[in-house]
């Protein structure tokens, strides 16, 4: 009678190529349920921004869940990275704040508007427009975007502890640390610190369950309500498209800042983290980029079909891959954990963001080894690549970072005549930047 495990770990060996990414089994199915618990909150607060268009909070619930494990699959499945997606932080704000609320706009226009753009992504995607941007991005910049990635996610880290907050006078200050969600978040910070200094697998997952039980005594942590619950219905928010006004200006300009921000954000992120796990060839690129890309693009149009914003690839990924993650196994398991999500949502409702917040803070960490490699003796390479890093947290925006990188980057490099450094595609994104800025 043959081994049904040995099978098993043969069909996963020859589909995710695991020893040739030297990985196993185990480890990629932790990197992905590590992944998963780090972006879980995006089940939570998804929700609870686009209800506040008159969305249903249960619908949307679901649709996010959903887009977010069909997107992941594909990326599994199509790219073989460790990368997972879910409709995006930023973006839903945008959705909810400008769209409808800045601009007086119905939400099911502002479902119309991501619809449209994931499906001229998937064109852009298919012509390998995106992927010809991926690999204009000059090789000092791409590794300055991880490190501007770890900082960004550090930052997101400390402000979930509460550890960082908004202060009177000042962009941001330190928050009351001797308060109980900052000190949970700092003894799960010291848990996992030495659960990795003892090199134990999944010490970032490990550091989250801990941490979140840690916080039941501290009154952080609320016991569930109930352990198993059914997905709530979509009815009320799948399908819901508007197309009385899309040949509009106002269509025009939501549509555009939807793709520039989701591009940007995308490339971004598959630089920063692709790079971390040494995923990139000699010449800087992502072998299987286009796939990538194109799981992005599918998962946005399945996401405003289901009923919520812009789904794209997730910082947050980092975590997995930091945890070992180097496959699409990853990805595979990270999209099952959120098939789960739909029926165990009591479980998932109560891990606090101080228990993922330590996580999110170590893989700043892990991210900021690329600036060992910046030649930061060539100051038209090593300008850009600190404007990279830096305007990603104090910007709050992956894109801005890479749009203040790529402006200088041209800029100097012709200024000191250095034009032959510079790109076709890198001329053209740098004019397509500056006339942003001058005009919306």
């Amino acid at each position: 009678m043959p081994d049904k495990t040995v099978a098993s770990d043969g069909f996963l060996e020859r589909r995710f190529k695991l020893s040739q990414n030297g990985t196993d089994a185990r480890t990629e199915i932790l990197a992905g349920i590590t992944t998963f618990m780090t972006m879980a909150y995006i089940l939570m607060v998804n929700p609870g921004m686009l209800s506040e268009t008159g969305m249903d909070w249960g619908g949307v619930f679901t649709a996010t869940a959903l887009s977010a494990a069909i997107a992941t699959l594909l990326m599994g499945l199509l790219a073989n990275y460790p990368f997972a997606l879910a409709p995006g932080m930023g973006l839903n704000a945008f959705f909810t704040y400008t769209v409808v609320f800045g601009m007086s706009k119905s939400w099911q226009f502002a479902l119309t508007a991501v619809f449209l753009e994931g499906i001229i992504f998937i064109i852009l995607s298919l012509f390998q427009v995106r992927e010809a941007i991926f690999n204009a991005i000059p090789m000092n910049l791409k590794k300055a975007v991880s490190v501007g990635i770890g900082l960004f996610i550090a930052l997101i880290g400390f402000v979930n502890a509460g550890i960082v907050e908004t202060g009177d006078g000042t962009i941001l200050g330190l928050g009351n640390i001797v308060s109980r969600g900052p000190i949970l978040a700092i003894i799960g910070l010291i848990i996992m610190g030495v659960l990795l200094a003892k090199n134990v697998k999944g010490a970032l997952l490990i550091g989250i369950i801990l941490t979140t039980i840690i916080g039941i005594p501290m009154g952080i942590t609320p016991m569930p309500e109930g352990v198993f619950r059914l997905p709530p219905s979509v009815r009320d928010v799948a399908f819901q498209f508007e197309w009385s006004n899309i040949f509009t200006m106002d269509m025009l300009i939501v549509l555009f800042t939807f793709l520039f921000v989701d591009v940007f954000d995308t490339v971004g992120t598959l630089v920063g983290v692709a790079s971390k796990a040494d995923m990139l060839d000699e010449k800087g690129q992502l072998p299987k980029v286009r796939e990538a890309l194109l799981s992005d693009a599918v998962g946005t149009v399945v996401g405003a079909c289901l009923g919520t914003s812009t789904v794209t690839t997730y910082v947050e990924s980092a975590s997995g891959v930091a945890d070992g993650g180097r496959t699409g196994l990853t990805a595979v398991s990270t999209a099952v954990m959120f098939l789960l999500a739909l029926f165990f949502s009591p479980l998932f409702a109560i891990i606090p963001s101080q228990a993922t917040a330590p996580a999110l803070i170590i893989v700043g960490l892990f991210m900021m080894s690329p600036i060992k490699e910046i030649d930061l003796g060539d100051f038209t390479e090593a300008i850009p690549a600190f404007l990279t890093i830096v305007m990603m947290p104090f910007a709050y925006s992956i894109a801005e970072g890479i749009v203040f990188g790529m402006i200088s980057y041209v800029v100097l490099k012709l200024i000191t005549g250095k034009h032959k450094d510079i790109s076709v595609i890198m001329y053209i994104l740098a004019a397509l930047f500056i006339l942003k800025y001058i005009f919306l």
